[in-house]
């Protein structure tokens, strides 16, 4: 048995334009904790907490045969947190589409992320086991908000407006994300005008994050409607959880009659991974083999945060002339000049460096904004949650594909140079198969309407 809930014709575009308004303030809410905790903060001040419990750098922690060095703690909760996502993610997305109060649902997962969030600053001195708890659970909860959050575009916006509307939602993410950040180096680096220790500074610049990602998630949580679920499967057997599951049983069944849509999935898995190799290993790449120092590494990151509010709002105003696939293709070649021209920049060059930043947030947020907003298109009504959790899974269980290539290039050459120029692969291999999708075609599988601009 299906049932059927109202459809985007339901909405005038008063409606619409006022949930999008809305629905943008979600992606202003989250990035700051991508920007503030996962991006500069987190990682330099956890790897101090693992420090401070072994003794030292020279320290190890030992589980039974094995031992780690403190360091290496933190890529191995990131590493778990992500593995944990992808396995966790399809079930919710299978709830989240039974549900009409998705941002209800939205709310739930962003305040507890922020809560879990909070928990990193409360740990000092050794106490490293809360800050991991703080940020597996935040990253969780992230990627729990990021799929209900993403689910509720096609509920806002018809075919012929989600390029906009994703482009402006990540844009507003870029220029939130970039404005906090900015406020939170000026207390860091400014601690001690301040009177306050490296440390708590830090921890009270994290925290700051998670109230700024649970304060403005009120925004969508007032102003966005519930929209009643649609074509969902209802056994009458068990409760919720278990119906769930019996959804996400028929999501997995039905995906082959979407092919076109999984071609699709499969060019993401590899454009995406490069863009995440890339930024996740820039600032590396800028101070081990460019011998660029922490304030041109910091400048650079607010470059890109900057410009990728342009960049996406560029990208969308591209994808209604050009439509969303050619635009990603533009996007895509960007991105292999850009490891390219890494290939050969010179050491401490900081103008050519900032220049390869401009480039990199020119693409970044227009790339990942159009791929949100082309899915979109070819995903059947009722399961969007469902599928974007497939999204986001792709995009976190795969994810360890790029850095692993990094780190196999850089241990055979014991050069940074190499590694950056070997993430071309993924592009050049995500461009192809995204080349080989019938927009058209998979469009009309999905049921849904062909926009005037493909």
């Amino acid at each position: 048995m299906t049932t059927t809930g109202p459809g985007i014709a339901d909405l005038s575009p008063l409606d619409r334009q006022h949930e999008q308004k809305a629905w943008y303030w979600y992606d202003w809410a989250n990035s700051a904790y991508t920007t503030t905790i996962g991006t500069v903060f987190f990682g330099p001040y956890f790897i101090n907490l693992a420090e401070n419990a072994v003794g030292g750098e020279d320290g190890r922690f030992e589980w039974g045969p094995l031992t780690l060095p403190p360091g290496s703690l933190f890529f191995w909760l990131i590493t778990v947190s992500t593995i944990l996502s992808a396995l966790l993610l399809p079930p919710l997305g299978a709830y989240a589409d039974r549900t009409a109060n998705k941002k209800g649902l939205l709310g739930l997962f962003a305040w507890t992320g922020a809560a879990f969030a909070t928990l990193i600053f409360l740990s000092t001195g050794d106490n490293w086991w809360l800050a991991a708890i703080g940020i597996v659970g935040g990253n969780l909860c992230f990627g729990a908000a990021g799929v209900v959050n993403d689910s509720i575009l096609p509920l806002i916006s018809t075919e012929d407006e989600r390029d906009r509307v994703s482009s402006r939602g990540w844009a507003w993410g870029y220029l939130g994300g970039g404005l906090l950040l900015v406020l939170n180096l000026v207390v860091f680096l400014g601690h001690d005008a301040i009177g306050l220790s490296e440390s708590l500074a830090a921890r009270l610049c994290m925290l700051s994050a998670a109230v700024w990602w649970a304060g403005f998630t009120l925004i969508p949580y007032l102003r966005l409607r519930d929209h009643e679920p649609a074509h969902v499967v209802d056994s009458h057997e068990g409760g919720v959880v278990r119906q769930s599951f019996g959804q996400l049983r028929a999501t997995l069944r039905d995906l082959r009659n979407y092919p076109v849509a999984l071609t699709f999935l499969l060019a993401y898995l590899f454009f995406n991974d490069g863009i995440q190799t890339v930024i996740a290993s820039a600032s590396v790449y800028g101070a081990e083999e460019l011998d660029h120092s922490q304030t041109i590494l910091i400048a650079t990151i607010l470059i890109v945060q900057f410009v990728a509010f342009g960049g996406a709002l560029i990208f969308g105003r591209a994808a209604a002339r050009y439509g969303a696939k050619r635009t990603i293709l533009v996007g895509l070649a960007i991105w292999m000049a850009i490891v390219t021209v890494a290939l050969f920049l010179p050491a401490g060059n900081v103008p050519l460096f900032l220049i390869l930043g401009v480039a990199i947030g020119v693409v970044l947020g227009g790339t990942q904004a159009l791929a949100r907003s082309y899915f979109s298109l070819l995903i059947p009504r009722g399961k969007e949650a469902a599928y974007f959790s497939f999204y986001h899974a792709m995009d976190r269980g795969t994810s360890w594909f790029g850095t692993a290539t990094f780190g196999i290039v850089l241990a055979l050459t014991d050069s940074y140079r190499p590694a950056i120029f070997a993430l071309v692969v993924f592009f050049l291999v995500g461009g192809l198969l995204l080349m080989r999708v019938d927009t058209e075609r998979g469009i009309r599988d999905a049921g849904n309407r062909v926009p005037s601009v493909v």
